[in-house]
């Protein structure tokens, strides 16, 4: 049987270093062995951002110029826009009669999310839309409708890929074996860290470096990032194991490099300053290529809107194809 690929992204920003090594590399990977689709997830962005529908708009095509800068090829992957496949949205109207609030509720996923909006924003509960509450529901319908059989995730995903087996499996006993079982596909590298030394860089939490960012921003965050607070003086004998400069010259720079930093970092001969002036060339290096890469697609807007029809026709067809299946199984498909 095909094995078919299905990821998603929230088009609500650029991509960030986070993005690039905990997910976007294993995509690059993944393209060369299975059929890839890739899903900017716009009706999920809208989940926490209906009321600033301009930026999900200028995202989509945001995000989509920066992964064609990091090497995904449209002739290998079907990039495309998820409220352009009305299915998605039906087969979440008839997932959500599976799965009750209280398992939603209980999924860790939501449950995080829920409490860093409750953090970052003083909100409770109460101000939660069923929108949000539903949208492992809504990743449900887009994995199965697609027939995604192997999804690339996170380890903080995997809980919202068990619901939707778990809703998959509740769907086949009620009407027959029709949908498959998604399998993950782990990234082997672990979610990377902000510059503040928070678990998770993320974009709400203002400690990313963004693939689109310009040297002198990347100067300014790098020389604000957190280093060993018992370094003191510029010779002091420091840890780089609790250094954040010291993880991303792990990230960005040579072997050689890297452990010529541990050394000096360890036997207090090289000052911080020193230290981020070198992650700074380090960091404009690496991300240099992408970003002249990002500059083609700048200038020619009309190709990355070509890729993004492309790419959602094919989408389209797989959709209305499975969801012709779904609805003979459900015993509503009147007039056919």
């Amino acid at each position: 049987m095909e094995k078919i690929i299905l990821t998603g992204l929230r088009p609500t920003g650029n991509l960030h270093l986070g993005h690039y090594f905990g997910a976007c590399q294993n995509y690059i990977k993944l393209q060369e062995e299975h059929d890839f689709y890739l899903e900017i997830a716009d009706v999920q962005a809208l989940t926490d951002n209906f009321n600033n529908p301009e930026k999900v708009y200028k995202n989509v095509f945001e995000i989509t110029k920066d992964l064609l800068s990091i090497g995904l090829d449209p002739n290998k992957v079907n990039f495309f826009i998820q409220s352009k496949i009305p299915e998605i949205a039906e087969l979440t109207v008839f997932f959500s009669n599976l799965v009750t609030v209280a398992r939603l509720e209980r999924n860790p996923t939501v449950k995080n999310e829920i409490n860093q909006k409750k953090e970052l924003f003083g909100t409770n509960g109460e101000s939660i839309t069923y929108g949000f509450l539903g949208y492992p529901v809504s990743q449900a319908a887009d994995i199965t409708v697609f027939g995604g059989s192997l999804i690339p995730v996170g380890e903080d995903q995997l809980p919202l890929l068990e619901q939707c087996r778990e809703i998959v499996r509740k769907f086949n006993s009620i009407y027959g074996e029709i949908l498959i079982e998604p399998q993950q596909v782990l990234s082997n590298t672990t979610r990377v860290k902000g510059l503040d030394g928070n678990e998770k860089m993320g974009k709400s939490l203002g400690n990313a470096i963004y693939l689109i960012d310009a040297e002198e921003t990347i100067t300014k965050k790098i020389m604000g990032a957190v280093t060993d607070p018992q370094k003191i003086k510029k010779d002091d004998i420091a840890n780089p194991n609790v250094c954040m400069v010291y993880y991303y010259h792990n990230l960005v720079n040579n072997k050689e490099d890297i452990k010529k930093v541990c050394s000096e970092c360890k036997s207090g001969e090289r000052g911080c300053v020193q230290c981020k002036k070198e992650l700074i060339k380090a960091m404009n290096d690496f991300l240099k290529p992408i970003q002249e890469k990002r500059k083609y697609y700048d200038s020619h807007p009309e190709i990355v809107t070509d890729i993004l029809i492309k790419g959602t026709k094919e989408a389209q067809k797989k959709a209305t194809a499975k969801m012709e299946e779904i609805k003979k199984a459900m015993k509503i498909d009147y007039f056919e």
